[in-house]
């Protein structure tokens, strides 16, 4: 069974080393797909420096500039179903995801049926810390403004914390795939929902960043908010 954590970067040298190490130290054998948008602090660089030591098991692909965090996960998951992946995960490289909840979400999958699992900051509460309180409503907010207008239930929809079935992305159009920034965590879950997979919800607490910036943007949050009343009239068709 091969596992493969994808996490996109721009500007990490603070965290990558760190989140690499901290991935691949995980006993369940996850492998790392590193997407670099040509960050000029040297990220890509330094996972260049680690391959060696972990041949086979850490891999980059490096783009030529900040193209939105839908595509480079629509890239990945095309790269890990080339490789013959079975689970696909999404991860944040700040250690706002726990790597230590990675085997809770792949058994979510293997154990309990799911197809997708998502580590939900929602579903069991608010399990945040260290946010913002305006940057904590707007994220729940989003979540509860999405369920409302789809019909949607799923506590944290906009999380990026996920472990896909090969399945699924095979499934699923990605090239149909619209919104590019976290806007783009939504339609992936909401396609898959219409298309009749198992979403399971599993609790963890987002830890929010100690090292590097932030990469949110209003122009984010504008076009889920648009996005979202996109989705609600389109029609979903299995690849």
């Amino acid at each position: 069974m091969k596992k493969l954590v994808i996490i996109p970067t721009y500007n990490e040298i603070e965290n990558v080393e760190k989140i690499i190490r901290a991935v691949l130290a995980l006993e369940e054998g996850f492998d790392i797909l590193i997407i670099d948008d040509g960050s000029p602090d040297g990220t890509a660089a330094a996972v260049k420096g680690l391959q060696e030591e972990f041949s086979g098991r850490l891999h980059l692909l490096e783009r030529s500039g900040k193209l939105g965090l839908g595509t480079a996960y629509i890239t990945g998951f095309k790269w890990g179903l080339a490789q013959g992946y079975d689970y696909i995960f999404e991860m944040d490289a700040d250690f706002s995801h726990a790597p230590s909840d990675l085997p809770r979400l792949l058994a979510a999958c293997t154990e309990g049926g799911a197809d997708i699992a998502i580590g939900s900051r929602y579903c069991n509460g608010v399990s945040v810390v260290n946010w913002p309180i305006g940057r904590i409503l707007i994220s729940y907010f989003a979540s509860v403004y999405v369920r409302k207008v789809l019909g949607f239930h799923i506590y944290d929809s906009t999380a990026g914390f996920l472990c896909y079935s090969r399945k699924v992305l095979e499934t699923i159009d990605l090239d149909k795939i619209r919104m590019k920034g976290y806007g783009f965590q939504i339609e992936m879950k909401y396609t898959a929902s219409r298309l009749g997979f198992k979403i399971a919800e599993v609790p963890v607490i987002f830890v929010n960043r100690k090292e590097g910036t932030s990469k949110m943007s209003g122009g984010i949050f504008g076009e889920a908010f648009w996005g979202v009343i996109r989705l609600r009239f389109r029609k979903f068709k299995k690849k």
